[in-house]
């Protein structure tokens, strides 16, 4: 799925002009809408300017009060869902400068209290050490283009905001993504052993999904929680941002799973400490 930002707004205003004129056809006022769906008058009347973007189930809150056809709230629940999803390109933010998109991130973590990352395939940003970030950037199949000097150095300063002991932080990896090499055996020692110092910190949880658990679901893609508000999901050309309470309530409930089926605390630690001290074993093997 690939959208364009443009069509994305131009959605947003259909939907808003929609619902203004089915509530007009019904007869109702903003305020009897509002009543009728428990919302605040001022809310409604955002929703039908296009100030605010509904969620899925404020459209169809918003439609049962307005007793809408199945066919006509179906074409509107679905562009609902349309305008609540984003898809950001990963070839754009590289065109544009790594670091817009570490400024991007830093404002997300700003503003969230609460952030969880699962991590199927790779260590993220906000746990890197400097060596690893550069071999994640200059990947052979597509490499960064421009400075990565400067994105590198944003991402360290990013790093910072694990030390606001107002937020919680909980980052979920498989064993996998601990033990992929994407750099020198003692540069991944290195990072894990990083990721050790990490998981002591108060407001930091680091969990491990180990090799040899029975899971039912597989570990598809990296995603990120921003409280209850944001969600996105890592592709490999891009990023997928959903706003709709649904999607990310079905993200929390797999991170849930996830979770339950983990190492955490002093149990991760000492997966990780085997591991490091793997790396640095087979540095030494000649």
């Amino acid at each position: 799925m690939k959208v364009d930002p443009q069509q994305a707004g131009e959605d947003r205003q259909r939907l808003a002009e929609a619902l203004r004129d089915l509530r007009r056809a019904s007869g109702l006022s903003g305020a009897g809408l509002a009543r009728r769906c428990n919302m605040s008058q001022s809310k409604v009347s955002r929703i039908e300017s296009g100030k605010i973007l509904p969620s899925v189930v404020d459209v169809e809150r918003m439609l049962q009060a307005l007793g809408v056809d199945r066919a006509t709230a179906n074409g509107l629940l679905d562009l609902a869902r349309v305008a609540n999803t984003e898809f950001r390109d990963i070839r754009a933010s590289v065109r544009r400068g790594l670091h817009h998109r570490q400024r991007e991130l830093a404002a997300l973590e700003a503003n969230a209290i609460r952030m969880r990352y699962f991590l199927p395939a790779l260590v993220t940003g906000l746990l890197q050490i400097p060596e690893y970030m550069r071999a994640a950037m200059d990947m052979p199949v597509e490499p960064a283009q421009g400075d990565t000097s400067r994105a590198i150095a944003l991402k360290l300063e990013r790093q910072a905001v694990l030390q606001n002991r107002g937020k919680r932080f909980e980052f979920l990896l498989t064993e996998q993504a601990i033990r992929w090499q994407l750099c020198s055996a003692p540069v991944m020692a290195l990072q894990v052993d990083r990721l050790i110092s990490l998981s002591r910190f108060p407001n930091v949880k680091v969990g491990i999904l180990s090799y040899g658990r029975d899971m039912a679901v597989g570990p598809m893609n990296t995603f990120t929680l921003y409280d209850d508000s944001l969600a996105t999901v890592e592709t490999f050309t891009g990023q997928i941002v959903l706003r709709d309470p649904k999607d990310i309530s079905h993200y929390h409930l797999l991170f849930s799973y996830f979770g339950d089926h983990a190492l955490w605390d002093d149990q991760a630690r000492t997966l990780l400490a085997e591991i490091s001290t793997g790396f640095m074993r087979l540095h030494e093997s000649p």
